[in-house]
């Protein structure tokens, strides 16, 4: 954590928040569906283009901060299965802002150690967005620092079905048996194979829901909802999701304190 005092400004908010931030017990992995570009805009009578374009710096600072916090793996949800039902021109814009983020921010990932990584079906994008895509993978895999995916194309139930597919054909080509299929064997097909389940899943905007986001990855993750809208996300936003985060008990379906019984209406899970 150490560099990240590096670019905080002493005494300020977020130097306080960031120093109340216990680095021993920091999640490894966070998930972050960034949600609100829209309704950013349209609070300002602005297209919705201009929410999304506000949008991109937030990811490059939340991309950085995490980094020098020493998180191990950062998940951004910027484009899903279902946004392609979306009008063509937001479409278009968004994919070009992506092409201009990995263009601008490639450096940077480098210069942090960042690893690049797309989660989702990167094959059906656009060639041109496939080639920048591509292209910050290749830049960035030898990064051993944090690794910073985008979800993209992606769909939490989609990414399932592709890992049985996946599955389904290597029992049928005679190199795995159904008993041998198990939670770790089916986790290793989906695109955050290697990285830790999400600890902690944040979401920007105020809706309570998971947005078919992770749907096998974040079964224990620890949910952190602020109706701060994604333009609006700052450093300190991310403090407080973690400073929230470290004040929970996590059971994964264990005992309650050392094995008290659940109270009548407390949830045993």
């Amino acid at each position: 954590m150490k560099a990240l005092f590096n670019v905080l400004r002493p005494g300020d908010a977020e130097w306080q928040l960031a120093e109340s931030i216990d680095p021993a017990r920091l999640p490894a992995h966070i998930a972050v569906i960034m949600d609100g570009n829209g309704r950013w805009a349209r609070q300002r009578s602005l297209p919705r283009i201009a929410g999304h374009r506000a949008g991109v710096e937030p990811v490059r600072t939340t991309v950085e901060t995490c980094a020098r916090l020493g998180i191990q793996a950062l998940t951004l949800y910027a484009f899903s299965v279902e946004n392609w039902k979306r009008p063509r021109f937001e479409i278009v814009t968004l994919m070009a802002l992506l092409k201009e983020y990995l263009n601008r921010e490639l450096a940077n990932l480098l210069k942090n150690d960042i690893r690049f990584r797309v989660v989702g079906r990167m094959n059906e994008l656009d060639a041109s967005v496939q080639k920048e895509l591509a292209k910050g993978l290749a830049a960035t895999s030898s990064c051993r620092g944090m690794t910073f995916n985008i979800a993209l194309n992606y769909g939490g139930r989609t990414e399932i079905v592709d890992a049985c597919r996946s599955l389904a054909h290597d029992v049928g080509a005679g190199r795995l048996t159904p008993e041998q299929i198990d939670e770790e064997t089916l986790g290793s097909r989906l695109g955050t194979a290697g990285l830790p389940d999400p600890d902690l899943l944040i979401r920007t905007s105020g809706e309570m829901r998971v947005s078919n986001f992770l749907l096998w990855q974040i079964a224990y993750s620890e949910i952190w909802v602020t109706p701060t809208l994604w333009p609006d996300f700052r450093k300190r936003h991310l403090f407080e999701a973690i400073l929230e985060f470290q004040k929970r008990e996590r059971r994964y379906g264990g005992v309650i304190d050392g094995g008290r019984e659940p109270e009548s209406g407390e949830a045993a899970g």
